[in-house]
This record gives structure tokens, C-alpha cells and sequence, in this order.
């Protein structure tokens, strides 16, 4: 069940040590990357949270006064997929941003004023970069995961390129392996809506007097995109906003038209115009090909992936993932794809909050052996008789019992047939009727594992042992067969 937020949180801003080198060739020095942290306070088990397009750090939680909790808190808290209980959750803000990274609107140290259109041009691969320094300086060497949707799938996908040995799992949302020629052309028109605002200066705006006409036009119109036909005509239908009558001018009519202008007035108060320039066209130059193939591209990942597509997204329709999925099936490489069936468009992954944590959860969390094993199983010492192992199998109703030193390791294992056969053989001792040569198993290995080590041996049952082969558990065929999902 799901359970509840991780409640109050801070955003906090480190400074990086080191300078960024750009793919552009540029360089960019004392570079702050906004970030939030939630659950482990350690660097075990650390899952990285890549934001979408307009996104931020803030992914889960509430802001000290908010009542609005951060945009991904569907799926990031105890008990939910990215269990702040088991994980360790970090979300950033995008290098190139406006949310505290550096971006556009930052202050150039070299000047002290804000970089504005001096701002080097920036790629999605130059993002994954600085997120890479950032975990070095915070002291992760290692990322359980990294997942992210959209723009948040582009970065994923590039983590398991740029850093193949850093990252265990990816998980790539909504996304695709490249941007398409539409993309580019939408990126194209929302640039365009900017620059031609008479306020964007040449990109030298003043705080006080931002190009804010042409970006809430830009926002607009990304904005239906992230929808889609059947969404639009459920929420708005044909409906007018204010009157019962068509007015026959070219005011604000309709709903959709009212709902789309709330969308890019609000935006303008919370998004600068530059960093939208930059950060979509680094969209555009996102293309993880080589020599136009997508398997060449991915062939040095080492990843295990998870990628999701959304049922009615035509921005990142599920045929760019299902490219992503053929790619890496063609390395050799272990992935899995599954699809949020959906109304919602691409927006989708921030709205299919049950279906990402089903999918996503079982994903990270796989079921293991120590999710089915029966907890401190009776044993019996190899001293005991026959006889006392019988009764004890018959109390418990069991049909594996292990035989174990006085220290709890496992000394063998004598099965409810063994006892039968020292009936016919004369035998007295569990040591004369005992297997010695048991296959074991440990909590944290998959249930696949441990059917597989039962079929290979022509066994039922398999002890469950720690490091110094203590028994901590017992696991059976008969419970094997109740469960429906083996990892």
C-alpha cells in the first residue's frame, strides 16, 4: 500500500569544484547545481531523478509554507517505487536552468552580471556531465538507478552511455534514443515565439521586462503537445468559457483557449525565457546514434533497462521506444518494455501515478528469495535420532528439514522421504540418512535463480544461507508454484 509523502524538504545548491568542459568546447567554472535529497542519508543504494523539460529539483516533498508537493511525489516516498525507505532519492536541476543551476539568468563570475544570450550552448550530454560531477563531489560512486521521463529519459539514456559503469539501472520514460525532425520543428516554433517578442532584446532582457508575451506562446503550444486528441476532447470538448453563444470576434472563446492561456501565463511567472532556448535546443542536438544506428550507439552500455512508453503520447509515440528496445535486445543487452495505457498524452508519466509505481517497483525492487522463504525454519542437530526429526516434520508439517551444528550452520538436510527409506533400511542416526552435499541459496538471490538451481538438481526445497552458512530460511517448490512473478 501506498503510503505517505517524505514531507518537508529543502533544496540545496553545491558549488562544483571542477569546471564543466562543454561538448560545444566551451567551459563553464564554479557551476551550481541545484539538488534535493530524500531518504538513506547514506550513498548506498542512490537513485538519480532526471527532471522533464520545464522541471526542477523539487520532485517530492513540500517546500516549507507549500501545499503543492513537488512533481513527481506520486512515486517517490515510503512504500511507493522510489522507496525513500530502501533508496536513496536525488533529484537536480538541469545545468542550462533557471531553478538554482546554472543557466542564463546566473551571474557570469567573470562579469557579475547575468550570462543572457553569452551563455554557452549546451547538450543534453553536458548535463549528464555536471550531474556526474555533482554525485562525485557528494561522494556516490555508484547509482542504483537513474530514471527520469521526456527530457528526464533523454538524460537516463545518456547516463548509461557517457558513464557505463557508474549506472545499474535505467529507467526511460515517454522518451526516445534521438530527436525526431517534429521535435526539432516544435522547439523550432517555441524559440521563434521568444525571439520575436520585442522584450527578449536580443536575448539582454531585463528582469523587469522579459519577453513574457513570447514565452507564454512558447508554452502554449508545447503545452498541446503534452496532451492528445482524446484527453482534449474529454476535458474541454467543444465547450465555450464564458457565454452561451459564439461572439464571432477573435477573444477568448473556448475553453481549450482560456485553459491554454492560464498554462502560459502561469509559466512565464516561474520559467525564464533564455533557459528556454537553451534547454530546447539541447533537446534538438540529443542524439545517441552512431553512424545513424541505434544499436551502434548502445552498444558499450551495461545497464539493465526498464523503458516505458505512454498508449496515446504522439509527442514520443511508443515507436521511438520500442527503437530503444530493439537496440539494446540486439546487444545482447537485458531490457525490458512495458506501455502506461493512458488518455493523458505524454503526460502521461506525471499522471499514471499507480501503473509507474507497478512498473516501475518491480523493476527495482524484483522479488527475491527472501520475499518467499519460510523465516527461521525448525532444525534438528545431526546428534538427534531418527525419530525426533519425524515428529518434528509431522508438528510442523513439513517435508525438508535441516540439519544444522550447534552454531546454526547447515550440516545437511533430511527430507520426509529419507525418513521412510531408514525405516526400510534399518537406519538409526540422521547422519546415516542425511544429505551432506546441499545446494543452497542466499535472501538476496531471485526467485529465478532458485527455480533454476530445483530444476537442475531435481530438488524440492532449498536452504537459505548467509555468508558463514547459517540457515536464515527455508524456500519450496510447493511455494515457488503460489507465486506468480519470477524475477
Amino acid at each position: 500500500m501506498l503510503q505517505d509523502s517524505v514531507g518537508e524538504v529543502t533544496t540545496h545548491y553545491h558549488t562544483l569544484t571542477r569546471p564543466v568542459d562543454l561538448e560545444s568546447g566551451a567551459s563553464l567554472s564554479d557551476v551550481i547545481i541545484a539538488y534535493e535529497r530524500y531518504g538513506r542519508k547514506d550513498n548506498k543504494n542512490v537513485i538519480l531523478v532526471c527532471h522533464a523539460l520545464t522541471g526542477d529539483a523539487h520532485a517530492a516533498g513540500f517546500h516549507k509554507g507549500d501545499t503543492k508537493p513537488g512533481w513527481w511525489n506520486g512515486i517517490i516516498g515510503p512504500g511507493k517505487a522510489l522507496d525513500t525507505n530502501r533508496y536513496c532519492v536525488i533529484a537536480t536541476n538541469v545545468l542550462g536552468g533557471c531553478k538554482g543551476s546554472t543557466g542564463p539568468s546566473s551571474e557570469d563570475p567573470a562579469t557579475g552580471k547575468p550570462y543572457g544570450i553569452t551563455f554557452p550552448g549546451i547538450t543534453i550530454r553536458d548535463m549528464v556531465h555536471a550531474e556526474h560531477l555533482l554525485l562525485e563531489e557528494l561522494g556516490i560512486t555508484e547509482l542504483y538507478a537513474v530514471i527520469g521521463g521526456s527530457m528526464g529519459g533523454m538524460q537516463a539514456m545518456q547516463w548509461s552511455v557517457e558513464f557505463p559503469a557508474f549506472v545499474r539501472r535505467v529507467i526511460c520514460i515517454a522518451s526516445a534514443g534521438y530527436s525526431t525532425p517534429m521535435h526539432i520543428a516544435f522547439g523550432a516554433v517555441g524559440r521563434a515565439a521568444i525571439m520575436s517578442d520585442p522584450d527578449w532584446n536580443g536575448g539582454n532582457y531585463s528582469p523587469g521586462k522579459k519577453p513574457d508575451r513570447g514565452l507564454s506562446l512558447a508554452r502554449m503550444m508545447a503545452h498541446i503537445t503534452y496532451l492528445s486528441d482524446e484527453s482534449m476532447h474529454t476535458k474541454f470538448g467543444r465547450r465555450l468559457q464564458k457565454s452561451e453563444a459564439f461572439g464571432y470576434g477573435f477573444h477568448t472563446e473556448f475553453s481549450v483557449e482560456s485553459y491554454l492561456q492560464h498554462q502560459g501565463e502561469m509559466f512565464v511567472e516561474r520559467f525564464d525565457p533564455n533557459s528556454y532556448l537553451y534547454i530546447t535546443r539541447a533537446v534538438d542536438y540529443y542524439d545517441l546514434t552512431k553512424n545513424g544506428s541505434l544499436t551502434d550507439g548502445l552498444a558499450g552500455t551495461e545497464a539493465k533497462f526498464l523503458i516505458i512508453s505512454v498508449s496515446s503520447d504522439w509527442l514520443y509515440p511508443p515507436y521511438l521506444s520500442q527503437e530503444i528496445m530493439l537496440a539494446l535486445s540486439a546487444n545482447g543487452k537485458e531490457a525490458r518494455y512495458a506501455e502506461i495505457v493512458s488518455p493523458h498524452g505524454h503526460d502521461g508519466f506525471l499522471l499514471e501515478n499507480a501503473q509507474l509505481n507497478y512498473m516501475v517497483g518491480q523493476f527495482l525492487t524484483p522479488i527475491t528469495v527472501e520475499d518467499l522463504m519460510m523465516h527461521d525454519p525448525p532444525s534438528i542437530r545431526e546428534t538427534s535420532s531418527i525419530r525426533e526429526a519425524a515428529e518434528l516434520m509431522i508438528g510442523h508439517e513439513i517435508n525438508h528439514l535441516p540439519v544444522v551444528l550447534g552454531d546454526g550452520t547447515l550440516s545437511g538436510i533430511v527430507t520426509s522421504w529419507d525418513i521412510a527409506k531408514s525405516v526400510a533400511g534399518n537406519f538409526q542416526n540422521l547422519a546415516e540418512i542425511m544429505t551432506k552435499d546441499v545446494i543452497t541459496i542466499q535472501r538476496s538471490d531471485s526467485l529465478r535463480l532458485a527455480a533454476s538451481l530445483m530444476e537442475k538438481h531435481a530438488i524440492s526445497a532449498l536452504p537459505v544461507v548467509d555468508n558463514a552458512g547459517r540457515v536464515l530460511g527455508m524456500l519450496t517448490s510447493e511455494t515457488l508454484s503460489l507465486s506468480e512473478v519470477l524475477q
